[in-house]
């Protein structure tokens, strides 16, 4: 294949048997590489180590509350959109040791702090909604004032390789809150995946290096379009929608004491799952425990949620005691106050909240009911 000489900005075609090759050069630049892959029948992400390892072939089907993978047979490796699960797991751990403590002979403690993993981590395969999930969560642990140690370790080498979403999930709105289905800047190679060919964007310097000696083609003008109708497809396939969401931050804290706060109370059970699954929520707890025998002691950091009725307790009660204002709080913080607090919407739009509610509450439509009863 020709030479074609590759800068930030470059776009090419990348024929599939390539993958293996961009995959290896990551790999030999000492990139632990993430990336989707089957197990449980959902979709996971786990060290990757072959292009054979993705889900080539397969498709998710989601709706409120359901979710199940179904083999397509295609030969595209990306068609499957994501699981419960989301990159934030790899910058923002779910169970981090932050230190652990023992006594010496003098029986005097002796701290020990955890180094950082300082391996760079590459992660294959996002999707523009956690994409800017990613970025959302830069905000909150990267802020000028102030960088979380334990997320800035990780995050500040990280690699990603974005891929456009051209077949959405049955409750994504990615469109709606412009984080979707094309990926936005942010990424260090960005891929559109047609039937044999994959358009590659390369977004960084390190982008272009990790492209040492992978054939690719110039792109045609087919591809080109072919890439923008299947984008403007995806657009068009939404499984749900949000408009206006600009109005939110206004109608969400000006209607507090709106009847439908007590209608999806009594259909929520506060099990924390849609906070679980959402790649922007960040709270957490530190948790502290001591063996038995008084002679160590250790302290993690593990994630926590406003739905846990502990989490909004203080000296004299609880400021949130019912499940009603467990619920108004999250998606008031969500869709409303997070504007003022990180300049930018608290969702993506990746629908991982409908999906896996048990209870199948679906964000979109308690917004829009809000939005009708003031209204009315």
């Amino acid at each position: 294949m020709a030479e074609i000489q590759l800068s930030v900005g470059s776009i090419v075609a990348l024929p599939k048997s390539s993958l293996e090759k961009l995959l290896a050069n990551l790999l030999k630049m000492g990139y632990q590489v993430m990336g989707p892959q089957i197990q449980d029948g959902a979709i996971v992400y786990k060290p990757l180590n072959s292009i054979a390892e993705l889900p080539k072939g397969y498709i998710s089907e989601q709706e409120a509350g359901t979710y199940h993978l179904v083999y397509s047979g295609t030969r595209r490796y990306f068609d499957v959109t994501p699981g419960a699960q989301s990159w934030k797991q790899f910058f923002f751990p779910p169970f981090t040791e932050l230190a652990s403590f023992s006594r010496d002979s003098h029986g005097y403690w002796q701290i020990e702090e955890k180094e950082p993993d300082l391996t760079p981590l590459a992660l294959f395969g996002v999707f523009p909604c956690d994409l800017a999930a990613i970025q959302v969560q830069d905000k909150i642990f990267l802020r000028e004032e102030w960088k979380d140690p334990l997320y800035w370790s990780r995050r500040q080498s990280a690699f990603i390789i974005a891929i456009d979403c051209l077949h959405p999930c049955g409750t994504g709105f990615c469109a709606s809150m412009g984080t979707g289905p094309k990926a936005n800047p942010g990424f260090d190679l960005r891929l559109t995946e047609l039937d044999d060919v994959f358009l590659l964007e390369i977004g960084s310097e390190a982008g272009r290096m990790v492209m040492d000696g992978v054939a690719v083609l110039p792109t045609s003008a087919f591809w080109l379009q072919a890439a923008q109708k299947a984008l403007e497809e995806a657009s068009m396939k939404m499984g749900r929608s949000l408009p206006n969401q600009q109005e939110l931050p206004d109608l969400l804290l000006n209607n507090l004491d709106a009847q439908q706060w007590d209608d999806v109370a009594k259909r929520c059970m506060s099990c924390a799952s849609c906070t679980l699954v959402c790649p922007t929520c960040f709270c957490w707890d530190a948790r502290d425990s001591a063996t038995l025998n008084g002679q160590t002691a250790g302290r993690e950091r593990v994630w926590d949620s406003c739905f846990n009725p502990d989490y909004s307790y203080i000296v004299g009660g609880n400021s949130r005691p019912n499940v009603r204002s467990r619920y108004r709080q999250w998606l008031t913080h969500k869709f409303g106050s997070w504007y003022s607090q990180f300049g930018t919407s608290g969702c993506v739009g990746c629908g991982r909240c409908i999906t896996w509610c048990p209870a199948r509450i679906d964000v979109t439509v308690e917004l829009n009911a809000i939005r009708q009863e003031v209204q009315s």
